[in-house]
């Protein structure tokens, strides 16, 4: 059985489904991506098995891989891909094709205006929806950037920016709704978004509570936002906080992940 809003086009005796995500809509409203700790003993070092990995779900979602500037305006006609155009919290950098799935463009803006808050710099994606006739000479032919539900992110030149975009993705694979490896030629994060477990993710996330914390001697706001990757702002407003003091034996709630 097809997704709704599906259609079906034949290339080369191939037939393969053109599919457009539901209610995505709906999702802007969700609320902000709040980030987690890594998993242990995982890394983004990339293998061909995550690659792999990508490759399938890109065929369990039944998306075209597409070949020409030409189809990738039609899937834009179509609304199948949506413009990301950036806004206060990330830009775009050198992208030739700045389209991407609706869910992608969701991720987008819910990571980066996280990543904005807890380290104070734009977010900059270098690469969206890539057509085969443009990939790179070194690129998989498992590629899924020709579907549009991957991006490029760059590497900041910040340690901390870094360490907290490095330990949010982590977390999320874990999570099993992306998969992402750190590129070094040009350096920067290969993210690719699995659309459906992603809705699935958001959908849930309201669901959960809050957890407490119990404020120990040495504790600031920094030091626990940090280790439980989030921000001081997103605990402060969590537990009805004006200023930054806090005192041994206090139970703070931490944002629900």
């Amino acid at each position: 059985m097809k997704p709704r809003g599906s259609i079906r086009k034949t290339t080369g005796g191939t037939t393969v489904a053109l599919v457009t995500v539901p209610l995505v809509t709906a999702l802007l409203g969700a609320v902000l991506l709040l980030a987690a700790p890594a998993a242990d003993a995982a890394s983004l070092r990339g293998s061909r098995s995550s690659v792999s990995r990508q490759n399938q779900q890109a065929r369990r979602h039944e998306y075209t891989f597409l070949r020409t500037p030409t189809e990738v305006q039609q899937f834009v006609a179509n609304g199948w891909l949506v413009p990301v155009r950036g806004n206060r919290d990330y830009a775009l950098h050198a992208v030739s094709f700045p389209y991407a799935r609706p869910e992608v463009k969701l991720f987008i803006e819910r990571l980066s205006s996280q990543y904005r808050a807890a380290c104070g710099e734009q977010l900059v994606v270098t690469s969206l929806t890539r057509p085969t006739s443009r990939q790179p000479r070194n690129a998989s032919p498992l590629s899924v950037h020709p579907t549009g539900m991957a991006m490029d992110l760059r590497r900041s030149w910040s340690r901390s920016c870094r360490r907290w975009l490095e330990s949010t993705l982590l977390y999320l694979e874990g999570r099993g709704v992306l998969e992402a490896a750190q590129e070094r030629r040009p350096p920067h994060y290969h993210v690719a978004l699995f659309p459906k477990p992603y809705a699935s993710y958001l959908a849930n996330l309201g669901k959960e509570k809050s957890n407490e914390y119990y404020v120990v001697r040495g504790d600031t706001l920094t030091s626990i936002a940090h280790r439980h990757a989030t921000t001081v702002s997103l605990v402060k407003l969590t537990n009805g906080l004006r200023g930054d003091r806090i005192y041994p034996g206090q139970v703070l709630k931490l944002p629900a992940r």
